[in-house]
């Protein structure tokens, strides 16, 4: 990813909280010919102070097939707004996009075994629907197996980060302000939340 050194987001723990917020990303590698891309929910977490990446496919969708044995890239990336020159202190400018983006690279080793896979299943319910756990409890075994059946988890080890926040570092105080009052303003909520990134960083 092209990142500008004043874009640079170098913060570790910035980073995995981005990643752990916006959890529903893009996993990509490919078949050996064409690139493959598959839009899943990950639980973002260490172990052994390896920072690793956990969902898992649908069987039937074949992406899995082509995973192990390669560099995968897994992208986060989800508020984003529109800057019109209009905030600008000058009118000789040009509009531009603010975003954040965190693009991880790594190894994935699928998984197979059958608990491995209900303890990943339990740990998604745990992070995106912890009530839910209830009702997961009460289903019988032979559910349970069906579900995991039509499955195919995976583990992926990551070896490389590559982060961006392009937050409008280059412009003036004055009109940094006046995007953040704009966008705060807004009623897209993706505006309301590249205005609360850059009031961490710039107030």
């Amino acid at each position: 990813m092209y990142i500008p050194s004043a874009n640079a987001m170098n913060d570790r723990d910035e980073i995995v909280n981005f990643m752990k917020r916006f959890s529903f990303a893009t996993i990509v590698s490919t078949d050996g010919t064409t690139p493959l891309a598959t839009h899943l929910p990950f639980i973002v977490d260490y172990k052994n102070d390896k920072l690793l990446l956990t969902s898992h496919f649908a069987k039937a969708n074949d992406h899995w097939k082509y995973m192990e044995h390669q560099n995968v890239l897994v992208i986060f990336s989800e508020p984003h707004a529109y800057i019109s020159t209009a905030h600008y202190d000058k009118e000789l400018n040009v509009p531009t996009w603010n975003y954040l983006s965190v693009h991880v690279y790594g190894t994935v080793e699928l998984i197979s075994d059958y608990q491995r896979n209900i303890s990943l299943l339990e740990k998604t319910i745990e992070n995106y629907e912890p009530s839910f756990a209830l009702k997961w409890n009460e289903f019988p075994e032979d559910y349970k197996i069906k579900m995991v059946k039509g499955i195919v988890g995976f583990e992926m080890t990551v070896n490389d980060i590559q982060a961006k926040k392009k937050l409008s570092q280059n412009r003036t105080p004055t009109e940094k302000a006046n995007i953040i009052t704009a966008l705060s303003k807004s009623k897209d909520n993706n505006e309301n939340l590249i205005a609360e990134y850059m009031k961490k960083d710039f107030i």
